[in-house]
């Protein structure tokens, strides 16, 4: 839970002002020491009472955290395993993630020096892959009722330009019943996993996204997209906005998480801040109910921070604003080492917040959107 430091109550001491010296009179003068001394003790106690707040002011706030990003596995569909993660999410005060698969496996080929580590290594391509939610369903299903009640598992596995996805999903869910609490993460428009994924290029708008959306309203699931605002060459403009928002605003029943708010890795090396990004979050999130934001991995810096560390107040007033449509999370890929350090660098824009948006963005509006109590 959520804990504030303690404030001490404030006081002030209104001096009345100072008056010409008046002739000496025996009583006055055996009063005034008492007087001065009183006062010496209002003032010394004043002074202790304020030292006391700003050492309160000083304290950090205690997060707990529902991780609202978290793969279960990377692009070779290897992880560390369930008990890794949950003692990464013990110590870093994880109550509660949203956990996937990935939704592509990278392709080691026959002519490659050596095996790759990551899905850009090589140019050898990724393909779509179905298992990543099988083996994802076996490690939770396996798992004690208090460890699968610490997770809300996505559904990944499916292609998202096949027309097939939506029964794909389906059969899924029937396979295992009540398990899947939403859909995502979703890959769409995103640098060079666009260009290395074989067949049809992916967008959020999609006929056969659209189908997926539709089941996803039928069921209650959130949808994780991650689809990029723009493309590495054109800063200055929200190139493929219209293919997200379009998805949005004709599934009006739909609730979706935008996946780092519409901006990656490779984005900001080539473009930086895209000082435009703010105003389309704040229009987007003004038009569309339905619309949340995931604030993982590409969106902390240079965005909610600025060169010094310190919070932007228009990315604080604007998460004031809709203190309920935002989440954090990780962002890890199979590796779970990280995940505390990650969760905590998101402190300094916590703290600039209330203490209410700051708990519902660290730990509440993600547990709200999969229908868990918050206590």
């Amino acid at each position: 839970m959520l804990k504030l430091a303690p404030r001490a109550a404030r006081f002030s001491i209104l001096a009345k002002p100072s008056c010409p010296a008046q002739p000496s009179h025996p009583a006055r003068a055996r009063q005034r020491p008492l007087v001065q001394g009183a006062l010496a003790l209002l003032l010394g106690l004043a002074g202790s009472l304020a030292g006391l707040e700003a050492v309160a002011a000083d304290e950090t706030r205690d997060y707990h955290y529902s991780d609202a990003h978290l793969h279960f596995v990377d692009f070779f569909q290897q992880g560390d395993g369930l008990g890794a993660l949950l003692d990464a999410m013990d110590e870093a005060q994880v109550d509660h993630a949203l956990v996937t698969g990935i939704g592509v496996a990278k392709k080691w080929q026959q002519d490659a020096p050596k095996k790759p580590r990551y899905y850009m290594g090589d140019d050898a391509p990724v393909y779509w892959y179905s298992g990543t939610d099988y083996i994802l369903a076996e490690a939770l299903t396996r798992a004690p009722e208090p460890v699968q009640a610490r997770f809300s598992p996505f559904i990944t596995g499916f292609n998202p330009t096949d027309l097939n996805a939506a029964d794909e999903i389906r059969q899924l869910m029937a396979i295992y019943p009540g398990f899947w609490k939403g859909i995502g993460e979703v890959f769409t428009r995103h640098d060079d996993l666009t260009r290395l994924t074989e067949g049809e290029t992916p967008r959020a708008n999609h006929p056969a996204l659209m189908k997926v959306y539709a089941l996803a309203a039928e069921k209650g699931l959130p949808v994780m997209v991650h689809s990029n605002i723009t493309s590495k060459r054109e800063g200055h403009e929200g190139l493929y906005l219209e293919e997200f928002e379009s998805a949005v605003r004709d599934n009006p029943e739909t609730t979706f998480i935008w996946a780092h708010a519409g901006t990656s890795a490779e984005l900001n090396r080539r473009l930086g801040r895209m000082t435009w990004l703010h105003g389309e979050i704040e229009r987007m999130l003004e038009t569309y109910p339905n619309l949340n934001i995931d604030l993982s991995w590409s969106v902390l810096e240079p965005y909610l921070l600025d060169d010094e560390g310190q919070p932007r107040s228009r990315w604080v007033a604007l998460v004031e604003r809709f203190p309920q449509r935002f989440v954090l999370g990780s962002d890890v890929v199979g590796r779970f080492g990280s995940v505390g350090d990650i969760l905590a660098s998101y402190t300094p824009f916590l703290d600039a917040l209330s203490p209410q948006a700051a708990r519902n963005v660290a730990r509440d509006n993600f547990l709200r959107w999969v229908n868990l109590p918050v206590e």
